[in-house]
């Protein structure tokens, strides 16, 4: 059987993305060619050799795209010490099996921590992603695919909860500025700081007192509608995760 990317089933710590047919074996020369030809082609790494999309959150935290093995020997030369993985625990995948590699022999603490780009988010991981905030060490990376969507929930999460932020300041972590668009379907996340945005005017709240005691998901993933021309965007052109 062909080793290669295919189409990911959605698990619990895993989010839908590419996994190969049969695990990579690094310690493989052969393999270790196949799984960088798919991470720089399946996985689009080859458009984040020199983009970075990376920006500064605040308190040492820092965002940006998928980090290719180089970078991260950069960033761990730079002093970085966590690199927190939006994209799921997905052993066998390309770029999942070369960045923990990576973090290893470089010693940067890599945890995952699975968001979701096109659903309301859940309470469970926001209890735990505040929980990690508090245990790392510092300075610290949060990484997606593309640094716009899931990195840009997680900045804002972190802005108000770490950083104890104003809400409009740390919402402009989700903004057009680190290519995130909210017309499409990735306009849920908007949408869920919305929704605690319009029931703060009305009854004052501390965002995560809110997160916890009024938020329903349920309500809130239906009450979303993404536009047409977005949809197209983020899905047909852009193909974001």
């Amino acid at each position: 059987m062909a080793r290669g990317c295919v189409r990911a089933e959605t698990g619990l710590n895993a989010l839908p993305d590419e996994r190969p047919s049969m695990p990579y074996d690094l310690n493989d020369p052969t393999d270790r060619e196949r799984a960088w030809q798919d991470y720089l082609w399946k996985d689009h790494g080859i458009l984040r050799q020199k983009f970075h999309n990376m920006h500064e959150v605040g308190g040492g935290m820092w965002r940006a795209n998928q980090p290719s093995p180089e970078r991260l020997e950069q960033l761990a030369a730079d002093g970085f010490k966590t690199i927190l993985n939006i994209r799921g625990t997905q052993p066998g995948v390309c770029y999942y099996d070369l960045e923990k590699e990576a973090c290893e022999k470089h010693g940067l603490t890599m945890i995952d921590m699975p968001f979701g780009s096109r659903e309301a988010p859940y309470v469970d991981r926001m209890q735990r992603a505040v929980k990690i905030f508090e245990s790392i060490e510092y300075p610290a990376l949060i990484h997606c695919k593309s640094g716009a969507d899931r990195a840009g929930i997680i900045s804002v999460l972190y802005a108000l909860t770490k950083l104890k932020l104003p809400y409009d300041e740390a919402i402009k972590h989700l903004s057009l500025k680190y290519l995130h668009v909210k017309a499409g379907k990735t306009g849920v996340l908007d949408y869920f700081f919305e929704c605690y945005r319009a029931y703060n005017e009305t009854t004052p709240i501390d965002f995560w007192e809110w997160v916890e005691t009024v938020y329903d998901r349920d309500a809130v993933q239906s009450g979303f509608m993404s536009s047409w021309w977005g949809n197209f965007l983020t899905e047909r052109l852009l193909r974001r995760e």
